[in-house]
């Protein structure tokens, strides 16, 4: 297991647009090694989530998995294991749902963010394979905050009453949600 280096807001590589993965790149030992990596990391941070970008690797990969046993996201649901290689969103309901988002290359941060509630993700997995999922809710939310790594944004770019921005403990405290429900990707 290697756990890699998580980079923090203010490192440029955040805030570029990664490159798109080659198939030929997808199918190679290397590449395969880095997924492992990237997910031993996700593991090691705690997250539901991590994008390339975040382990100072500027291409287009992210992993999201939201576990079935979780104390910090209890009832908000659970999926398998998605390798994202090369995504394209599609919105297909507007409505606005909002969570408490934290990240990992932002830490000791929560603040509140509004995302549509329902997109459809077209991607290639770790077998270059291309897939299309549609997701709602929390998985909504979750997806296109990884995907927004991808395209050098981070949820605090999201942000639109920064009154709603906190830190972790004043969050708790304050604000009368407890950790277990925001997103800490």
């Amino acid at each position: 297991m290697t756990a890699l280096k998580v980079i923090r807001m203010g490192h440029p590589t955040l805030r570029k647009v990664a490159e798109k993965v080659s198939m030929e790149e997808i199918g190679t030992d290397e590449f395969q090694n880095f997924l492992k990596d990237i997910y031993d990391t996700m593991k090691v941070e705690g997250g539901i989530g991590i994008a390339a970008p975040q382990v100072n690797v500027s291409k287009q990969v992210c992993l999201i998995e939201l576990p079935e046993h979780n104390e910090r996201y209890g009832t908000l649901g659970t999926s398998p294991l998605y390798t994202i290689i090369n995504p394209e969103i599609e919105i297909l309901d507007q409505a606005p749902q909002g969570f408490w988002e934290g990240c990992l290359s932002v830490p000791g941060l929560r603040g509140y963010v509004e995302r549509p509630r329902s997109v459809q993700i077209t991607y290639f997995d770790e077998f270059a394979e291309p897939q299309r999922i549609v997701v709602d809710d929390f998985l909504a939310t979750v997806f296109q905050h990884e995907l927004d790594h991808l395209f050098g944004k981070l949820y605090i770019d999201r942000i639109t009453d920064t009154t709603k921005l906190s830190y972790i403990e004043e969050f708790t405290e304050f604000n009368g949600v407890s950790k277990e429900d925001s997103l800490d990707e």
